[in-house]
């Protein structure tokens, strides 16, 4: 029997359909999930994205949680934040088959406790691996009641909810380009921005692109992070002269936003407007004592304006279900990554790509500036981007920039951090960490000035690269 331990990365399920992941190997996990989740006599909710291969794979995992004992709710065709949804509403253990954006001979699973609690390889993910392995090697055993399968489309009631937590009835009128990659977010963008889930309409004139669902990703991948796949985008807001293009990636979890003039918005400074645009709903519920996450890899910036709305700043490490179970013990109503994930507590702690996508726009159409304009006073620092290398020897590299930079504050939060002196004109900070799956160090930095970051960049890639 092949191992799965492969696919079983630090925060989700991910490998090749056919040679890693395979129809016995997701039924196995499904039974696996019932058990570590005691969810025999309970109920789970189960969705997939637009993969070829996702509908198979559902089967197989309900076909094993119903082995051990589980109801499967099967959501059908959704995106990410919609299971997501689900899992909270229902209050249910989730298992969301996605590969993101990863290319069409990927897929994987997204899994999450009830109320959409994250699970990781410390909190769980592992233990369901072995239990899987065990599975797969010896068959599994049927519980003396097994489990049943319904099916339940959810999408109005997802819509309705994000409706009810963004009010954009009376925002001024924005055109919108929505690049929804062949993914997810060409089902989700038409209920909830126009009347798909027949919600009344709102004051948005929505240009689509390839909102056809198509796990081969025909145009482009499904990745907004990388700069090419955002061409496309660019070229349509200037043909359409549209006020602001959104990118989805393949499940719609994450959402990178472009200007009226074709440039992107940093995630870092979306993440500062989304935080003041919380923290003030916050307020008018007569909250108090409010704190925002954010990730140690987004702006210095984004930290002063949550200190300056009257916030308290929680800094953490990197990874989705770390952040989801920071939200959950800090009581944090908002958290943003530079990676383009943005969580909310009133959306049970989960990331959604449409509900920070709704929020630029309430701040967007709730005053007259361009979104450049508005967008650059949220972006006042200079930064590298994240910028990875292939190296024979991470913990090498970390130690020649521990030498070189000794004597300066330095943190091991997440990687290592390094920062200028607090009064240091310009300042700067860079962090350094190891990916979890791959040979690579990557490097973030940040600086006051446009001159220093370049130098400092320059001169941590010769020490890394070297």
């Amino acid at each position: 029997m092949s191992s799965l331990q492969k696919i079983f990365k630090m925060y989700d399920i991910r490998g090749l359909v056919g040679s890693e992941m395979t129809i016995e190997g997701v039924k196995a996990i499904g039974a696996a999930f019932a058990d570590e989740l005691l969810l025999e006599g309970k109920s789970l909710v189960v969705g997939h994205d637009m993969r070829d291969s996702s509908a198979s794979f559902v089967e197989a995992f309900i076909e094993g949680a119903n082995a051990r004992g589980a109801d499967a709710i099967n959501l059908g065709l959704c995106s990410t934040d919609e299971c997501y949804f689900a899992s909270g509403y229902l209050d249910a253990a989730a298992a969301m088959f996605t590969a993101s954006h990863n290319p069409a001979s990927y897929n994987g699973i997204k899994l999450s406790r009830a109320g959409a609690r994250g699970i990781s390889m410390d909190t769980g993910l592992s233990a369901i691996a072995e239990r899987a392995q065990k599975y797969l090697d010896l068959g599994i055993e049927e519980v003396s009641e097994p489990g049943f399968s319904s099916e339940h489309n959810i999408m109005g009631e997802y819509a309705s909810y994000l409706r009810d937590l963004v009010d954009l009835s009376s925002i001024r009128p924005l055109k919108i380009v929505i690049d929804a990659a062949n993914g997810m977010g060409g089902l989700t963008a038409p209920a909830v921005l126009e009347t798909a889930a027949n919600l009344p309409g709102l004051p948005l004139e929505i240009v689509p692109m390839y909102f056809e669902l198509d796990g081969s990703f025909p145009n482009h991948e499904a990745n907004p992070l990388d700069p090419k796949n955002l061409v496309d985008l660019q070229k349509a807001v200037l043909e359409h002269k549209a006020d602001v293009g959104l990118a989805f990636d393949g499940d719609a979890d994450r959402v990178f936003v472009i200007d009226e003039k074709g440039q992107p918005v940093t995630p870092s400074a979306i993440a500062a407007i989304v935080s003041l645009s919380e923290i003030a709903r916050a307020k008018i519920k007569g909250e108090t004592k409010i704190s925002v996450l954010h990730n140690l890899l987004t702006s210095k910036a984004v930290s002063e304006f949550i200190k300056g709305a009257g916030a308290t700043p929680v800094r953490t490490r990197v990874g989705h279900s770390l952040i989801k179970d920071e939200m959950a013990k800090t009581g944090a109503i908002f958290g943003g990554e530079h990676s383009a994930h943005y969580y909310f507590k009133d959306f049970y702690g989960a990331d959604s790509g449409m509900l920070a996508a709704m929020h630029v726009l309430r701040e967007l159409g709730s005053q007259s500036k361009p979104l450049s304009e508005f967008a650059a006073e949220f972006d006042p620092y200079f930064a590298s981007g994240e910028i990875n290398s292939t190296v024979a020897n991470a913990s090498d590299k970390l130690s020649q920039i521990r030498a070189e930079y000794q004597g300066q504050p330095l943190d091991e939060l997440d990687g290592i951090t390094i920062s200028s002196e607090p009064d240091s004109n310009p300042w700067w900070w860079f962090n350094v960490r190891s990916s979890n799956t791959e040979p690579l160090l990557r490097l973030n930095v940040e600086s006051s000035d446009q001159e220093s970051c370049k130098a400092l960049t320059d001169k941590l890639l010769g020490i890394i690269r070297s």
